[in-house]
C-alpha cells in the first residue's frame, strides 16, 4: 500500500513537470538562432505583459515563439517579423516602441516634465532672492520693549 501512495505521489508531481514544455527548435545556422532569440527577447509577451516572450510560459508566448520560427524560415528579415507583430498586436507588443507621433508622448514626456519642474524650480528661487528685504518682519520699538520684558520676566523665575 505503501508503495501504491508513493507512485501516485510521484506520478503527480511528474505530470507538473511533463506539462511545462520546452520548446525546441532546429536552426540552419547560428546567425539564424541568434536572430530568433533577439527577436523573442525584443518583443513583448501579449498576456504576461512584463515579461518578453523568450522567458514566458504562457500559450500564446509559444505561439509567437513558434510564428516567429515559421517566418524565420520563409525567409522574412527582423523588421518583417516586427512589423507583423505589431499589425496584429499592437505598439505594446514591442519593448521599444517606434517614434510615431502616437509614440513622442512616451519617448519625450519624461525629459518635458523633468524640464518643466527645473524651469519652476528655478522661477521659485529667482524671485525669492529678488524679493525685497525691507525689514517688514523686524519688529517695531514697542514689540521690541515687550518682548525684552517677557523674557526678563522668564528668566527671573
Amino acid at each position: 500500500m505503501k508503495r501504491l501512495l508513493a507512485a501516485a505521489v510521484l506520478a503527480l508531481g511528474l505530470a507538473g513537470i511533463a506539462h511545462a514544455a520546452i520548446d525546441t527548435y532546429e536552426f540552419a545556422n547560428d546567425a539564424e538562432r541568434e536572430r530568433f532569440r533577439e527577436l523573442t527577447k525584443e518583443l513583448r509577451c501579449p498576456k504576461c505583459q512584463n515579461q518578453d516572450i523568450a522567458d514566458s510560459n504562457a500559450p500564446i508566448a509559444a505561439d509567437l515563439r513558434k510564428e516567429i520560427f515559421r517566418m524565420l524560415g520563409e525567409g522574412k528579415d527582423n523588421q518583417q517579423i516586427i512589423d507583423f507583430m505589431v499589425d496584429r498586436y499592437g505598439d505594446f507588443v514591442r519593448y521599444k516602441p517606434a517614434l510615431t507621433g502616437k509614440t513622442a508622448l512616451l519617448w519625450f514626456g519624461p525629459a518635458g516634465l523633468l524640464l518643466t519642474g527645473v524651469v519652476v524650480m528655478a522661477v521659485i528661487i529667482r524671485r525669492r532672492r529678488a524679493a525685497p528685504t525691507d525689514g517688514s518682519d523686524a519688529l517695531s520699538p514697542d514689540e521690541r520693549k515687550r518682548l525684552d520684558q517677557l523674557l526678563d520676566t522668564k528668566t527671573d523665575d
